[in-house]
């Protein structure tokens, strides 16, 4: 039978899927930041571009070490525990719910001044069903339409700037100089750049959707994808920015119809009714193929969480295609739910959308900080300095007390409460699977204490509940050792008793031509052995060298599959790449 053959990103696909999500921004982001900045917008708007260049380096460095699905948790999971990482997994998966639901509602708004007849809440739905089945169809058929939306986007920006651009060159830019003279709101220029700095970060919502599925790219392609994106919210937003400034007044951009639809309002002002149209066909599709990025981020995100078994091993049952239909399925509900929960208002969500967008930014720093102290040895193909990475990441923690402290619009709850009702859920429901084995025996001592009487049926669940969790238990783990001491292997097994469910484990010794057993580490296994009493250790000698190929023979031949399969941190002097080891973790 013929194997069909993984079809990867290029650097145009890639570019597309990620950035359709981040250049979205610019239909919202340069109105949000005259909102709180005034005529300071633009100078926000370039203080955004000079953070995001600084976690360029930032991800490029964790990315690069670990090129592996799953973003923030990826870069956790692989420098602390599985907690950690699974928090940081919480709050990505509540991003991109809240992208997926307020981009595809924003974008039938936008339909809706083209279509006036059409129903808002149904035809959301119906998109979401249709990126949903996209995704399912596969990422390269996704990525087609991706590089579509992408293109037309960009041409739609540069045809409006266009307009603009010879709309001013006959009516001069006498009002923006003006509006730089705007008395600011309560009349302090810091507080107005602080909020505004604060307000304009949601414009780089998108930029971290590119490390969730960088293993479905080709190599090279993911610092690209990086450089591709900052270019386009350093040019795109703070030049809105300075043409909205040119055209209107401060107290006229501030308005609420001016916040919502702000280049509709800026292609109506220099005319031309095909533009408006244009830049109305634009919004739906750039917005819609936001909602495409969230489908693809968080299957690559929750595949490798259910490798991990920290979701259900049901939902990595996969199509011909090789899409996790299970997955882009469970996430379409949950997404239909919360949009028919909110009845539409999806700017209740946008406290959840901006607190877990900035905070999985500040953990992937923090992850950078780990990898750096933790990992040093680990080759990388480039290091973020720890100026950058404390600058960085002070200003996304800035960011994300500006949009705490932010008062709510209307009668709508602060962002943080907002946050907090969505967030406790998830993070219950994390914390249960991550100790489903303490819960099930929890549960089954509950049953003993109540249902002894009734032995029939006290047996019968007893079997029942043995039998999951001696399932659990039963699933075997590898440590490939390089012949390390005692102190290096008890640092293994207390790794493996506080974040894996087992109770078995091989330890490894792959020895090649003229190499020898070192002498003390039969006897230092026996004595762990002894130390763990719990944990049947499996010492294996293995003739050959330590390689990828070997490590697929021994998966395959011991039926174990190599994400439970752990190494220490290589050094320089290592001769595969991470990658090349097909998933094997780092645990030291």
């Amino acid at each position: 039978m013929e194997t069909k053959v993984h079809k990867k990103l290029n650097e145009l696909a890639a570019t597309a899927i990620c950035g359709n999500d981040i250049s979205s921004s610019v239909l919202y982001v340069s109105a949000l930041a005259i909102a709180f900045a005034g005529q300071y917008a633009w100078i926000t708007l370039l203080i955004v571009s000079f953070v995001l260049f600084l976690f360029r380096k930032i991800y490029g460095e964790v990315v690069g070490a670990l090129p592996l699905n799953g973003g923030a948790y990826n870069a956790l999971l692989n420098t602390t525990s599985k907690s950690m990482a699974s928090f940081a997994a919480t709050l990505t998966l509540l991003s991109y719910m809240a992208t997926a639901v307020i981009s595809a509602n924003e974008a039938i708004h936008y339909l809706h001044h083209l279509i006036p007849s059409m129903p808002i809440i149904i035809a959301t739905i119906c998109l979401l069903l249709v990126f949903a089945l996209l995704t399912i169809g596969g990422i390269t058929e996704s990525a087609k339409v991706a590089i579509g939306i992408f293109l037309f986007h960009l041409t739609s920006l540069a045809i409006l700037a266009g307009f603009i651009f010879y709309y001013l060159t006959y009516n001069g830019v006498d009002l923006f100089f003006e509006n730089w003279h705007f008395s600011i709101k309560g009349g302090s220029i810091t507080n107005a750049i602080f909020f505004g700095f604060a307000a304009s970060m949601l414009g780089v919502s998108g930029f971290e959707s590119s490390a969730n599925f960088v293993e479905e790219q080709k190599h090279g392609v993911f610092p690209k994808t990086l450089r591709n994106m900052w270019a386009i919210v350093s040019i795109i937003n703070p030049l809105m920015a300075i043409l909205a400034l040119a055209l209107f007044t401060i107290p006229v951009l501030q308005s609420d119809a001016y916040q919502n639809t702000l280049l509709i309002e800026m292609t109506n002002h220099v005319g031309g009714n095909w533009v408006a149209t244009l830049v109305a066909v634009d919004a739906f599709l750039v917005l819609s193929g936001a909602v495409l990025t969230s489908f693809v981020g968080v299957s690559g995100l929750l595949e490798r969480m259910t490798l991990d078994r920290i979701m259900p091993q049901f939902f990595l049952k996969k199509n011909k295609r090789g899409s996790s239909y299970r997955i882009i399925i469970m996430f379409l509900f949950l997404s239909v739910s919360v949009l028919l929960i909110t009845n539409g208002n999806v700017k209740l969500l946008a406290g959840v959308y901006t607190i877990s967008f900035l905070s999985v930014m500040a953990l992937f720093g923090i992850g950078n900080i780990l990898l750096k102290v933790r990992r040093s040895k680990l080759p990388r193909p480039e290091r973020a300095s720890w100026l950058g990475l404390f600058i960085a990441i002070s200003a996304v923690v800035i960011a994300l007390i500006g949009n705490i402290l932010m008062e709510p619009k209307g009668d709508l709850p602060s962002n943080l409460a907002i946050f907090l009702d969505y967030f406790i859920p998830s993070v219950i429901f994390i914390v249960i699977m991550l100790n489903r084995t303490l819960l099930l025996k929890f549960l089954l001592n509950v049953i003993h204490s109540v249902f002894d009487p009734v032995r029939s049926f006290v047996l019968k669940t007893d079997k029942r509940i043995i039998s999951t969790i001696n399932k659990i238990n039963a699933q075997e783990f590898v440590f490939f050792t390089k012949g390390d001491n005692i102190a290096t292997l008890n640092k293994v097994m207390m790794y493996i008793i506080k974040n894996e469910h087992t109770k078995r484990i091989k330890i490894v010794l792959a020895l090649d031509k003229g190499d020898k057993v070192p002498a003390n580490l039969p006897n230092e296994i026996e004595f762990l052995g002894k130390e763990y009493p719990e944990i049947k250790i499996d010492f294996n000698v293995i003739d050959g060298k330590f390689s990828p190929q070997l490590i697929r023979e021994l998966s395959n031949k011991w039926k174990i599959p190599i994400n439970f399969m752990f190494i220490g941190s290589p050094s320089e002097k290592f001769p595969y790449k991470i990658e090349e080891l097909g998933g094997v973790r780092l645990i030291i």
